[in-house]
């Protein structure tokens, strides 16, 4: 695989991912929920400070800081290293799990570096784009946006187990994106898969007689 395919690769799910978040800002108030199909695939709009699947890095406005240098670090590394491995000739499953990590990454540190310039808060109101710099938030204090929701089923625990005997627990709970999604993808596929796809091109050559 070429690296111009790798990269074709990283934008476009940037693109989708871009594309998503951006009509569910601007077509959805904070919290709203639309049933796509049936009740098990809903698109509910939420924010987060932090990492993939809604999680946290602390509290404080640090941590927010600290959480989106760290991504453009890993999303410019990223860049290197999806080139090191065209070049080394890695297969391309690997490099395909590559970008999609690296797009993941992208696309969730453009929520973190711009959205807090160019959007007005999320609330009872919908959102709307305005002048940069007189959004909700300072550059690099953008909230990640979410809406992909997986409610598959709900199962009541037996009253038996620790701490969360007797309720109800939901599969699949966490509000994501598309960006998480890529990520996610390409972390599990290299880990299940990594015997038959992290190696390197054998080329063979004909031997004449």
């Amino acid at each position: 695989m070429k690296y111009r395919h790798a990269i074709i690769i990283v934008f476009l799910v940037i693109f989708f991912d871009q594309a998503l978040k951006f009509y569910i800002k601007t077509h959805y108030y904070y919290g709203q929920e639309v049933k796509v199909i049936g009740h098990w695939f809903r698109l509910h709009f939420i924010e987060n400070e932090g990492m993939a699947f809604g999680m946290k890095l602390g509290q404080a406005d640090i941590g927010k800081l600290v959480l989106t240098l760290f991504r453009l670090c890993a999303v410019i590394f990223g860049f290197f290293l999806l080139k090191k491995l065209i070049i080394k000739q890695y297969s391309n499953g690997t490099v395909i799990c590559g970008a999609l990590i690296l797009a993941g990454a992208m696309g969730n540190l453009i929520d973190s570096m711009f959205y807090g310039l160019i959007f007005t808060e999320s609330s009872f109101h919908i959102a709307h784009t305005t002048a940069i710099g007189e959004g909700y938030g300072r550059f690099l204090h953008g909230r990640v946006v979410d809406m992909l929701y997986f409610p598959l089923f709900t199962v009541k625990l037996p009253n038996w187990l620790p701490f969360m005997g007797g309720q109800d627990f939901e599969f699949f709970e966490p509000v994501f994106n598309i960006a998480d999604a890529a990520i996610s993808i390409g972390v599990l596929t290299l880990v299940f898969f990594q015997k038959r796809l992290v190696h390197k091109k054998v080329h063979t050559t004909a031997v004449t007689q």
